[in-house]
């Protein structure tokens, strides 16, 4: 196996400098290198944070307010301290208004954990004291936010705060009596409503102990063995590296919950094989930001927001995972024909089994490491998300002794701590300030009165409701993480979709998954850019493939708010069957109207009555479903006689050569 893998590595010829790609790429990535003694000292604490959360998860939470507060203070501390004011800084040491920055976190937390009972007991009726600690505290919640996510979230938070303020100037629907500073204050501070509400709650339990699961993941060596497993399957295929690039970056996407960084870490190998075999550079990019994308919609793990979907809708995790898997499958059997289609068009073949990983060999080697992904799912079932992750962790952790080459020493079980911690820190941040948001939107009734308006924009019709929320969706989704994203739609947008009928799962989902696809929509589209900047492609160029290549992403989700069959909700198994082979056959006739190739480039014709096939196909309706099974039969019988006639006189042209 080593050497097989060897044989794949040494056929890279590019090397990427991962961190650098992150860091640009990736504000969460943009972190400090801190060595000596202070260097030390952080690593300790953000230890120490998941040791307090692996505590608590084994052994019972704290109060809500309690857990959710020291959340937020080992927050505070790491994310000051490796976060610089700017990009640009000097990332070698922390400047003196950093560890002011720090201590002011210190103290708004410790404040609420020092004084909850009096906090408790004169609750609603804020003294000075407690206004200035709540100013301070939503200052530093938004500065953080900033420093690890970026600006956009922080500018949406404050646009809110400005709308409680403003709200009496408003006419129309928008308008509000309006609010004192000590009563927004309360809200957002002193509550379980604002900073410290579900999506900090959902934060500092299930998703941080998720956050480590994949940690520990990826210290026992799985990642590593996605790759060889996918080349060793897919490699040796026609266009092999793109498949499998697709494999393994969705297997890679449901642990890490990160496109960007999936599209980085994994894109670094499977890029340069792909444009080995033949593939343009901003294909090659595509390929790769278009699989790490999926892999926020990929069960078993899928990504934080879908745990804080699970809080918001009151819908059991395993439930959510178990109607997401369909759409995601069906978004990676696009995503692969595509590839493949490509591959046709090109004649690329793939790479020699001689220089690929054995499949048994490998399998045998590493399929112990699966183990932990299927306990988590029977988890799932059993317990909650949080003592599932847990439990999880622990199998992870026997897993690994099974096998020397997989075996996790001390260091590295340290290592996998502190890294889950650092990892954590962007997203509880992004949690918070979303908080501010929601507690906002609860407190002037924001959310109704938005799905009220977007109801009647679209004239209270589904369709035209579906699109804003798509437009609204993909458009927060290019500046705001995936969880910031969703957060804000769930309270705004998603009351209005189930207000017009559309199952509540099915209307949550919907909002995720546009989310999602905007990290490959242009014009900003910061996986495909990533992608780019691995290829050596053009990022705009390589935005376009992307989109076209996870372009089924876009059919999918209306086709669930509408039909939820695909969701497995109320189906009996003879229906599920039906609906999903139908709907696969609908995403190759929808792949092939997109190539313009099936079994060789299609005529106009035969392009339209593919695309009418896919949209009729992945309907669940049996009426529909005939009418796409005869479009989609006849654009296949015209390419299959005219592919065997094309065979046939290629065969045939050195005789009449000859001749």
């Amino acid at each position: 196996m080593d050497n097989n893998k060897k044989s794949i590595q040494d056929s890279v010829e590019e090397q990427i400098d991962i961190d650098e790609k992150l860091a640009e790429f990736d504000t969460s990535s943009n972190i400090r290198n801190l060595k000596g003694l202070l260097g030390k000292i952080i690593v300790y604490i953000a230890i120490f944070m998941s040791l307090f959360h692996l505590y608590t998860a084994g052994f019972g939470t704290l109060l809500a307010m309690k857990q959710r507060t020291v959340h937020l203070l080992f927050v505070f501390v790491l994310g000051f301290l490796l976060y610089p004011l700017r990009k640009k800084s000097d990332k070698t040491k922390v400047p003196f208004y950093d560890w002011i920055f720090m201590g002011g976190g210190i103290l708004v937390t410790s404040y609420i954990l020092f004084f909850y009972e009096q906090l408790v007991r004169r609750g609603g009726m804020p003294t000075n004291l407690d206004i200035f600690m709540g100013i301070i505290a939503i200052l530093l919640v938004l500065e953080v936010t900033r420093r690890s996510i970026g600006p956009e979230l922080p500018i949406i938070a404050i646009i809110f705060i400005a709308y409680v303020f403003m709200g009496p100037y408003i006419p129309g629907m928008l308008g509000h009596r309006g609010y004192s500073v000590a009563r927004i204050v309360n809200q957002l501070y002193m509550t379980t409503e604002g900073i410290f509400g579900t999506p900090l709650g959902v934060s500092s339990t299930f998703v941080f102990m998720f956050i480590l699961f994949g940690a520990f993941l990826e210290i026992t060596g799985v990642g590593q063995f996605f790759i060889d497993v996918a080349f060793a399957a897919a490699g040796h295929r026609k266009g092999g590296p793109a498949k499998a690039a697709v494999i393994a970056s969705g297997f890679m996407g449901s642990i890490s919950g990160s496109s960007i960084a999936n599209t980085v870490t994994t894109g670094a190998f499977t890029i340069p094989l792909m444009k080995k075999v033949g593939y343009k550079p901003n294909f090659a990019g595509a390929v790769e930001a278009a699989a790490s994308t999926g892999g926020q919609i990929l069960p078993p793990v899928m990504g934080a927001a879908a745990f804080i979907m699970s809080e918001f809708t009151n819908i059991p995790y395993i439930t959510i995972v178990k109607s997401a898997v369909v759409p995601a499958l069906l978004y990676y059997l696009g995503v692969i024909i595509m590839v493949h289609l490509q591959a046709s068009k090109q004649d690329l073949k793939g790479i020699p089994k001689e220089e690929l990983p054995d499949f048994k060999q490998t399998f045998k080697m590493g399929f112990h490491l699966l183990l932990p992904l299927v306990s988590v799912v029977i988890f799932l079932i059993r317990y909650s998300p949080l003592k599932a992750a847990f439990l999880s962790i622990l199998v992870a952790l026997g897993v690994s002794m099974l096998r020397k080459h997989t075996r996790i020493k001390p260091k590295d079980l340290l290592v996998a701590l502190e890294s889950g911690a650092k990892k954590a820190v962007s997203v509880a941040a992004a949690c918070a300030c979303a908080g501010i948001i929601v507690g906002i939107v609860t407190l002037t009734g924001l959310g109704l009165t938005f799905a009220n308006l977007i109801i009647n924009l679209a004239g209270g019709m589904l369709l035209p409701t579906l699109f804003l929320t798509m437009i609204a969706s993909i458009i927060l989704g290019m500046g705001l993480p995936t969880t910031a994203k969703y957060i804000v739609l769930a309270t705004m947008a998603a009351p209005a979709l189930v207000e017009l009928g559309v199952p509540i799962i099915a209307a949550h989902l919907f909002i995720l998954y546009f989310g999602v696809i905007a990290d490959v929509t242009p014009p900003v589209a910061l996986a495909a850019y990533a992608g780019a900047g691995i290829a050596g492609g053009d990022a705009f160029k390589t935005g376009i493939q992307a989109l076209k290549l996870g372009s089924a992403g876009f059919l999918i989700p209306f086709i669930f708010a509408t039909s939820p069959a695909l969701l497995l909700i109320d189906v009996t198994p003879v229906q599920a069957i039906i609906a999903i082979v139908t709907a696969c056959l609908g995403i190759v006739g929808f792949a092939s109207a997109v190539q313009g190739y099936f079994l060789s480039v299609t005529k106009i014709h035969e392009r339209i009555m593919f695309l009418f096939a896919a949209f009729f196909l992945i309907h669940p309706n049996a009426m529909i479903d005939i009418a796409g099974l005869v479009l989609l039969a006849i654009p296949v019988a015209l390419q299959y006689t005219r592919h065997k006639k094309e065979k046939t006189e290629k065969e045939n042209m050195p005789i009449r050569e000859s001749m």
